[in-house]
């Protein structure tokens, strides 16, 4: 089709086009990087935590006074429960993935360097844990009993604090040691003595975002048996479909073995549950996101649509002109479309530069990463089959006029 009479209308015309070239660039750029903010939150969310999710519930006690036996009743409350019927496996734990606590620490390779090779989350448990939590152990073995320190021994004044084993995750393992076997590789984080890693876990998400996404998976268990005022209870269920049975008999239990203990029926929670508390905001943002584009194509549609009918009934005389010297309906129809292809085109040009704009100060503002280039030519072409489908209405309604009634018009 010959461009040069769409490119004479469009100058005679250069505010309305303008107007729609503006609005289709918005359009993209902020679709552009609204669909990458969307695949982020997404790609956050389902994220491994390592765990047994299906199969896992929690339940948090917290004591009215502090108890000078606690590591004892700790132990009758972890026999109690799993006397349950339905419990797999019960284990005593600090701090659980999606349970936003903050229990870190700095792990160096030599115990003089100034900077620490890493931070990671610290999971504290006996030999159970591995086992209730449902890791996937990818190398070496769990820890042994003669290994599991009590949390009072490990804090008590002039105690021996030496803790000689470790399990860590593949991440942390790749990271200290690349291209290594990290079985029987020591470094130092809790204590002076070094602990040496006798297991690799392939997941084992930290608890809350510290150190970002590429530090997810930054976490290493401890052989250190916590009590109930140190953490919350972990049961692992045969069936899931029984959790919540579960829970309620797990609370009349422990009720019965701590009178001075406060059990809070909204922290005994399935871990799904804790999983879907902890993305809550996210999912609220993805749908805002996806709320924005769905509003800015219907717009961007109804400018489209609106320009597009104002431009035919202007040129219902020269449609009718062409009509009577031989063009068919197609042609009407394919000069529409190129025409709105042509504004398409210029807005998704402009779009995408300030697409990268936006995302340049998102990435310094927020510390996004920087926009795939992926985005951009899935939001372009998202625009041009919008704007096709748009002016497909009016160029028909155009193709439809009769000669004879356009040249009467005159």
């Amino acid at each position: 089709m010959e461009l040069r009479p769409i490119l004479s209308t469009l100058r005679r015309h250069k505010t309305a086009a303008l107007l729609i070239v503006v609005e289709i660039a918005l359009s993209c750029a902020i679709i552009c990087n609204a669909l990458f903010l969307i695949g982020t939150r997404l790609d956050r969310m389902q994220r491994p935590s390592g765990l047994a999710e299906k199969e896992l519930v929690r339940i948090e006690v917290n004591g009215i006074a502090r108890n000078s036996d606690a590591m004892a009743v700790t132990r009758a409350d972890l026999v109690a429960l799993r006397q349950i019927p339905g419990v797999r496996s019960v284990s005593a734990v600090n701090q659980l993935p999606f349970g936003n606590s903050s229990w870190n620490s700095s792990i160096q390779l030599e115990q003089d360097q100034s900077h620490a090779n890493m931070n990671a989350a610290v999971y504290l448990g006996d030999q159970t844990l591995l086992g209730t939590m449902g890791l996937t152990l990818v190398e070496g073995r769990n820890f042994q009993p003669d290994e599991v320190l009590d949390w009072d021994v490990t804090q008590a004044p002039g105690a021996n604090r030496a803790i000689p084993s470790t399990i860590v995750t593949r991440s942390v393992a790749e990271s200290l040691f690349p291209g290594e076997s990290a079985i029987g590789k020591t470094f130092y984080a809790w204590g002076d003595a070094p602990h040496r890693i006798v297991g690799v876990v392939e997941n084992l998400m930290r608890p809350n975002e510290r150190g970002g996404p590429a530090q997810t998976q930054y976490s290493f268990l401890l052989p250190i048996h916590p009590s109930y005022e140190r953490g919350s209870y972990l049961i692992r269920v045969q069936d899931p479909t029984r959790r919540q049975a579960v829970i309620d008999a797990a609370l009349k239990t422990l009720e019965g073995t701590g009178p001075t203990r406060i059990l809070p029926e909204e922290d005994a929670v399935s871990f799904e549950q804790m999983r879907n508390d902890y993305y809550r905001q996210d999912r609220a943002m993805a749908w805002l996101l996806v709320t924005v584009c769905v509003a800015l194509l219907v717009v961007t549609a109804l400018g489209i649509v609106g320009l597009a009918s104002f431009w035919v009934q202007q040129r219902r005389r020269t449609i009718g002109i062409r009509r009577a010297l031989g063009a068919t309906r197609g042609q009407i129809l394919r000069y529409f479309q190129t025409e709105n292809f042509l504004l398409a085109t210029m807005g998704i040009v402009l779009g995408m530069l300030l697409a990268y704009a936006i995302n340049q100060w998102l990435m310094q503002a927020y510390e996004l990463p920087r926009l795939p280039l992926a985005f951009l030519p899935v939001g372009a072409l998202a625009l041009w089959l919008l704007g096709q489908v748009a002016v497909l209405g009016p160029a028909r309604r155009a193709a439809a006029v009769p000669p004879a009634v356009a040249t009467r018009t005159a």
